[in-house]
C-alpha cells in the first residue's frame, strides 16, 4: 500500500487528532458487508449511471470532444464524489482496474479546466447560452450556480485521491482551480459567497496537504462575508447568509448547505483558534439536538427547501430528513468531537450512522433515498417522485454521497490526543497509530449493532502508558438516546455494562462519557467491553404535538419500525398496551439475516363512532430497512392506546384518485393536493404542494384520474404563492378545467370566475359532468412559476 510522503509540517488544528483512513482497516462484520458492496456495486453503478447520465461526457465535451452539455450545472459533483469514494476504496486494498479507470476520467478531467484553471463543464461547453440558474459570466450567479459548489467536491475527491495512490494528478488540476479562486476572490478583490456551502470544508483539506495557507485563508474569507451586505446582495437565511456566521445561533435553512458550513467554521476555527466560531456552532448543535433532529439522526424536516424548520417541528410522513443531510450532520459532529473530546457528538454520529443515513441505501447497495420519512402509506411519491427506492435521481448528490462515505468510515473508529487513545465506533477493525512516540497496533472484534460484546486488543508494546478511552453510548449511560431532552426512555433507566481487562474486572474512571483506563499496556492485553442491549420504548418531548402518546422501538443504536408486510398489510392502525411484550431474535431469512423484534400488541378498529380492538401479532425490523421488499406501509411511532390512534381519514373523490402532471419539483409531491394537509395561508412552507417551480411563462397542468366514473360539479384551488417570501412560485396567468370525454379533452361549462386569490381556496361550480378524469391547465406567468397546495373537486 502507499504510504502519503511529508509535503509539509503538520498544521496544527483540532486539540484531537482522528487515525486517517489510511491507517484504519475494517476487517469484518456489520460494516465490512456494506463496504465491501459499496466497492462491488454501489461504486460502479454510480460510475455507470454518471456515464449513461452524459456526466462522464460532459468532461470530455469541454476538453474538445464533439457533444453537447448534458443533465444539471451541479452535475459535475456526482463525479467528483464519487471518484472520492473510489479513492478511498484504493485505499483499503489494491485494485488495478478501479485504480485505471480512475486514471483515464482524471485525464477527461484534466483536458475538461481552461488555461486559468476554471473548470465548470457547463459554462465551458455551452458559453453564452446559459440558463438562468448559472448566470452570464463566470461567479454571476453565486446564489445557485454550484461553481464553488463544484470546486469543493472536486478539491475533495483529489485530496482521497492522492492520499490512498500518492499521484498529484487530480491533485494538480485542483490546486490550479484553487490558485484561480484566490486570484478572484478576497479581501481587496471580488466580495461574495457560495450559495451552497462545502468549499470551505475543501479548502481546508486542500491546505492540510499542501500547507498554502492562503486557502484556509480564502476558506474563512467565504464564512466571514455571509450575512454582510457590503458589495453584495444577501442569500437570506435558506443559505445562512442572513446575519454574520459568529452571530447564528440557531440551525435555518437548507440543511446540508447548513452542515457543510457549520463543519467548515468548525475546522477554521480549529486551526486558527476562532473562539467566536466555536461559540456560534456550540449554540447552533444545541439547537439541532434540543428541538430539531428526529429519533433516527435525521435533520431538514421541511420538504419545502429540504429545511432546517422550528424547533419541535417533526412531522413523520412528509419528513424529508435528506440523506445527504445525515452525512453532513455526521461530518459536523465529529468535528466537534474533535474540538470538545465530549462523547456526545459520537452519540449523534452513531444515531445517524445505524438509522438516518443508513436508511439512504438498500440492503443490495444499489437503490436509494433521496428522503427518508418515518412514515409511509406505502403510495405517497416521497422519493423525487416514486414510493419506492430508486436506482438514480435527476439530482443524484445522495447515491454519490453514500458511495464516498461508507469507505471514509475507518477515519471516524479512532482518534488520538497526547497519550490517550478514544474509540469513537464498535466494528471489528486494525488500526496502526502514534501515541506518546509509541507506534501503537489494535485489533478490534465486534458483532456490534446486534451484539454489545467487544474486544479490544493491544498487539505492541509500549515505552509510556496511556489512557484507552472507550465511548460508552448515550443509550447505554444515559436515560435518553441523545443525552437531551428532546426523547427519552419510557422507563427512565440508564443501562448497564461491563469491562474486564485480560478477563478480570479492571478500574477506570468515568470522563465526557467516556470509561478512561490508563495503564502501560502490553502485546496482548485485552479489554472486553459488553453493552446489555434490552428492548427500549422511547418517547417524545410533549412539545412535539404530533408524537404525543406515541412510542418508538430501540434496541441497542438501532431504531426499530413496523412494515404492513409484517403486520397483516397495515401499520398505522396498531398500537401498544401494559401487555405489549416485546422480545427480539435473529432472523436468519430476512435481509440476509437481521434482528428483529417480536411481541403482542392491539389493532384498532373503526364503526361509525365506535372503537374497539383485538389482539394483534407485532413484527419490528431496524428502520433502514425499510422499503427493501417493494413500496409499502411504515411507522416509526406507534399509539400508546386506543384513543391515540388516528381514526381513519374519510376518503373524497380526490383522495380516491391518482395524480399526474405535466412536471413536478423534484421536492414536491403531487399527491398531497389532494387534500390531507390544510394551509394557513398560501405561502405556508409546512404543508407539502405540487408545484412546477423552474417553469416559468409555459402551459402546464395537474390531472386527476378517478377510480370509476366520477359526476362532479364543482372544484376549488388553494394556490401556493412564496413572492409574499422572495419566492419564485406566483399564482398563474389564467387556469381553466378540462375533462375527458370520448372525444378527447374538453372544457367545463362554467359562468364562475377562474380566480386566482391567494390564502383563500378559488371555487368553480359548472354543469355536472360524468369523466373518469379531470385535469386544471395553467398559464403560468412569464416571470414566475406556480404551485398548488390543495384541489379538491365534489
Amino acid at each position: 500500500m502507499f504510504t502519503m510522503p511529508q509535503m509539509v509540517t503538520k498544521i496544527e488544528g483540532y486539540p484531537i487528532s482522528p487515525v486517517s483512513f489510511t491507517d484504519v482497516n475494517i476487517t469484518g462484520g456489520f460494516w465490512k458487508i456494506r463496504q465491501q458492496k459499496n466497492l462491488e456495486v454501489t461504486i460502479p453503478t454510480n460510475f455507470k449511471k454518471c456515464e449513461e447520465t452524459g456526466r462522464v461526457d460532459n468532461f470530455a465535451v469541454a476538453g474538445g470532444c464533439k457533444g453537447e452539455f448534458k443533465g444539471l450545472w451541479y452535475n459535475d459533483s456526482d463525479v467528483f464524489k464519487t471518484i472520492e469514494g473510489a479513492a478511498y476504496c484504493l485505499s483499503i486494498a489494491e485494485n488495478p482496474e478501479l485504480e485505471s479507470y480512475l486514471d483515464n476520467l482524471i485525464e477527461k478531467i484534466a483536458c475538461a479546466q481552461e488555461p486559468d484553471g476554471y473548470i465548470y463543464t457547463m459554462r465551458t461547453i455551452k458559453k453564452n447560452n446559459l440558463p438562468f440558474e448559472v448566470g452570464s459570466s463566470r461567479w454571476s450567479y453565486l446564489a445557485h450556480s454550484h461553481e464553488l459548489y463544484n470546486a469543493g467536491h472536486l478539491y475533495e475527491a483529489a485530496v482521497a485521491h492522492y492520499k490512498a495512490t500518492g499521484k498529484r494528478s487530480l491533485l494538480d488540476v485542483a490546486i490550479k482551480n484553487a490558485e484561480l479562486l484566490c486570484s478572484v476572490f478576497g479581501e481587496g478583490k471580488r466580495v461574495d459567497v457560495p450559495g451552497h456551502q462545502e468549499i470551505e470544508i475543501a479548502l481546508v483539506k486542500l491546505c492540510g496537504v499542501t500547507g498554502e495557507k492562503k486557502y484556509l485563508g480564502l476558506a474563512k474569507f467565504f464564512l466571514d462575508q455571509r450575512g454582510k451586505s457590503q458589495g453584495r446582495e444577501l442569500y437570506g437565511s435558506y443559505s445562512q447568509d442572513h446575519i454574520p456566521v459568529i452571530e447564528q445561533s440557531e440551525a435555518v435553512g437548507h440543511s446540508v448547505r447548513a452542515m457543510y458550513m457549520y463543519s467548515g467554521m468548525a475546522d477554521v476555527a480549529a486551526i486558527m483558534g476562532d473562539q467566536n466560531y466555536i461559540n456560534a456552532i456550540d449554540k447552533i448543535w444545541k439547537s439541532i439536538v434540543d428541538g430539531k433532529i428526529y429519533i433516527t439522526g435525521g435533520v431538514g424536516s421541511n420538504r419545502n427547501g429540504e429545511a432546517f424548520d422550528d424547533a419541535y417541528e417533526l412531522p413523520n410522513d412528509i419528513a424529508y430528513n435528506e440523506t445527504c443531510a445525515a452525512i453532513a450532520n455526521m461530518m459536523f459532529n465529529y468535528r466537534l468531537f474533535l474540538l470538545h473530546g465530549d462523547s456526545k457528538y459520537m452519540d449523534v454520529f452513531e444515531r445517524i450512522l445505524y438509522n438516518g443515513f443508513l436508511c439512504g441505501i438498500s440492503i443490495e447497495a444499489d437503490k436509494f433515498f433521496y428522503a427518508n420519512p418515518l412514515s409511509s402509506d406505502g403510495e405517497t411519491e416521497f422519493n423525487h417522485g416514486s414510493a419506492k427506492r430508486q436506482p438514480w435521481f435527476n439530482i443524484s448528490c445522495c447515491p454519490t454521497n453514500i458511495a464516498r462515505f461508507i469507505p471514509s468510515l475507518s477515519g471516524y473508529i479512532y482518534a488520538v490526543k497526547e497519550n490517550s487513545l478514544y474509540v469513537n465506533l464498535y466494528t471489528s477493525s486494525r488500526a496502526n497509530m502514534e501515541i506518546g512516540g509509541d507506534e501503537i497496533r489494535v485489533t478490534q472484534i465486534s458483532d456490534y449493532p446486534w451484539n454489545g460484546k467487544v474486544g479490544i486488543s493491544i498487539d505492541s508494546e509500549c515505552a509510556e502508558s496511556f489512557s484507552l478511552r472507550l465511548r460508552i453510548p448515550s443509550w447505554v449511560s444515559q436515560n435518553n438516546p441523545l443525552g437531551t431532552n428532546l426523547y427519552a426512555y419510557a422507563d427512565n433507566k440508564v443501562g448497564s455494562f461491563e469491562i474486564m481487562l485480560n478477563g478480570h474486572s479492571v478500574a477506570y474512571s468515568f470522563e465526557n462519557g467516556y470509561a478512561v483506563i490508563s495503564r502501560r499496556w502490553q502485546v496482548g492485553d485485552t479489554i472486553t467491553i459488553e453493552f446489555d442491549m434490552p428492548i427500549r420504548k422511547v418517547s417524545a418531548n410533549d412539545n412535539v404535538k404530533n408524537l404525543r402518546n406515541k412510542i418508538a422501538i430501540e434496541r441497542g443504536p438501532i431504531v426499530y419500525c413496523a412494515e404492513a408486510i409484517d403486520n397483516g398489510g397495515s401499520v398505522s392502525d396498531i398500537f401498544f398496551d401494559e401487555q405489549s411484550n416485546l422480545t427480539s431474535c435473529y432472523g436468519e431469512s430476512l435481509f440476509d439475516g437481521t434482528w428483529i423484534i417480536t411481541g403482542n400488541a392491539k389493532r384498532a378498529f373503526f364503526e361509525d363512532d365506535t372503537r374497539y380492538c383485538k389482539t394483534a401479532k407485532l413484527t419490528l425490523i431496524p428502520y433502514y430497512l425499510w422499503n427493501n421488499r417493494g413500496a409499502n406501509c411504515m411507522e416509526v411511532w406507534l399509539s400508546q392506546s386506543l384513543e391515540s390512534v388516528d381514526a381513519p381519514q374519510k376518503k373524497t373523490i380526490a383522495m380516491a384518485s391518482k395524480v399526474i402532471a405535466s412536471y413536478t419539483y423534484f421536492t414536491d409531491i403531487a399527491s398531497f393536493v389532494r387534500g390531507k394537509y390544510k394551509p394557513e395561508h398560501s405561502s405556508d412552507m409546512r404543508v407539502p404542494k405540487h408545484s412546477w417551480y423552474e417553469c416559468r411563462g409555459s402551459k402546464e397542468w395537474i390531472q386527476y384520474d378517478f377510480d370509476i366514473t366520477r359526476k362532479i360539479s364543482s372544484s376549488q384551488v388553494y394556490w401556493f404563492d412564496d413572492t409574499s417570501l422572495g419566492g419564485q412560485c406566483s399564482v398563474p396567468k389564467s387556469w381553466k378545467l378540462l375533462y375527458l370525454t370520448a372525444n378527447g379533452w374538453q372544457e367545463v361549462q362554467s359562468a364562475s370566475v377562474y380566480g386566482t386569490d391567494i390564502d383563500q381556496f378559488n371555487r368553480v361550480e359548472f354543469d355536472l359532468i360524468e369523466t373518469k378524469s379531470l385535469r386544471l391547465e395553467l398559464q403560468l406567468r412569464e416571470e414566475f412559476s406556480a404551485g398548488v397546495i390543495v384541489w379538491e373537486v365534489e
